[in-house]
């Protein structure tokens, strides 16, 4: 009984050697550009380095233990944790909704889906630049027309104070990743064949049914892809935060991206930030395993 699977062991082993020559490069290509990386960072972590990047020795564990002593890390930790999961979640339910709206027929749709593109194709400091000004409590037309029609008695500051800077930035990276999203989420819809809604609809399933127990179960894995992208994305976020909160005295619109800039530019503690870096992966690492466990569909074994 127990000679099954020892005896499929060399033929598994057989079997990656003959693959390795089409392998092999992508493993080359993974090395290069994600192992070398993430281990150099991890090194130099571990290094005593001055504000002009010299490498004075090993330093041990001390740049982790300065990192954690800075007072303001479990604020930006919880900040980035709204941050990821705020414009993750609210990015999804709109782009769902959204390419479920074009994958109708109607008149104009090809030019509704190339409006669609526009914040995508554009420079993500120049959209958010645009809504900065915006927003200026000045000379903002957002603000000017608040107060035109009695919302505001006088310019409010949207971008001058810790709080609604920082929901200011969700609505803006929500605004920036609603393209991707929305076209990953349509191809999916578009490959799920027209009988299925149709079945459903004979078998006297409404709309919200349909689309909850037929559609959705298909967009699994194109909402899986937008999803653990959209991670990476808006975790790695750095231009639309600093460009709305980055004159904000203290840390209170903060993530740990941002907190590794203010570390490398303002304090210049490369120490510092670099521990930050490998805390960073870490943490955008546990959070893609812990979401690919939970899309996991159901029934299915772990490998």
């Amino acid at each position: 009984m127990t000679s099954a699977p020892a005896a499929s062991t060399p033929r598994r082993s057989m079997a990656t050697l003959r693959a390795l020559p089409w392998i092999g490069p992508a493993l080359v290509l993974i090395a290069a550009i994600v192992a070398f990386p993430a281990a150099y960072m991890i090194w130099t972590s571990t290094r005593k380095l001055t504000s002009y990047g010299q490498d004075l020795g090993p330093a041990g564990m001390a740049n982790y233990r300065r990192l954690f002593g800075i007072s303001a890390l479990g604020s930006v930790l919880g900040h980035t944790v709204v941050w990821v999961v705020a414009v993750v979640l609210i990015t999804l339910v709109l782009s769902a909704a959204l390419a479920q709206f074009l994958n109708k027929e109607f008149p104009g749709r090809t030019a509704v889906r190339l409006a669609v593109l526009v914040p995508w194709a554009a420079s993500v400091v120049m959209t958010t630049t645009v809504f900065a000004y915006m927003l200026d409590p000045d000379v903002g037309i957002a603000n000017r027309f608040l107060v035109d029609i009695g919302v505001l008695h006088r310019g409010f500051g949207f971008t001058k104070q810790a709080g609604p800077a920082f929901l200011v930035a969700i609505g803006v990276a929500v605004f920036v990743s609603i393209p991707f999203t929305t076209y990953t989420i349509l191809a999916g819809l578009q490959s799920i064949p027209a009988e299925l809604g149709e079945a459903g609809r004979v078998d006297g399933a409404g709309a919200w049914q349909r689309y909850r127990y037929l559609t959705l179960p298909q967009l699994r894995p194109a909402i899986a892809v937008a999803a653990i992208i959209n991670i990476i994305n808006v975790f790695n976020s750095l231009p639309i935060l600093q460009v709305l909160t980055g004159s904000i005295a203290g840390f209170g619109a903060d993530t740990t991206t941002t907190l590794t800039f203010k570390l490398i530019q303002q304090n210049q503690e490369l120490n510092t930030a670099a521990a930050l870096s490998v805390l960073n992966f870490a943490l955008i690492a546990v959070i893609i395993v812990i979401y690919m466990k939970l899309i996991r569909p159901a029934g299915e074994e772990a490998r």
